[in-house]
């Protein structure tokens, strides 16, 4: 097995838990104790739900997810509308306010 192999394996459990002399034997009854208590540490049953911070994250939970809904398209749609109808006005249309072409 080469070195960035065992590497790889290595790294996916911690040294202290994956050590040979950490499990069973007597010797080593107070180490295992201690891996038994991190994982009675642990919380246990389904995660919590997380709740939306900031504008976009209230905008996801609204709009995406359980709820999901086509409100985000007629948002978008709305949005090129008004920016290309500012930027018509501004590039076009204010040059033309108060005279005919």
């Amino acid at each position: 097995m080469s070195f960035i192999a065992r590497r790889g394996l290595t790294t996916l459990v911690p040294p202290k838990i994956a050590s040979p002399l950490a499990i069973g034997g007597a010797k080593d009854a107070a180490r295992m104790q201690q891996v038994v208590d991190l994982y009675e540490k642990l919380p246990k049953g389904p995660a919590p739900d997380r709740t939306a911070k900031g504008l976009l994250g209230r905008y996801q939970a609204r709009y995406f997810g359980r709820n999901s809904s086509p409100a985000p398209f007629y948002h978008v749609i709305g949005a090129l509308l008004l920016l290309g109808y500012a930027n018509n006005y501004y590039f076009h249309l204010r040059h033309h306010k108060n005279n005919a072409h």
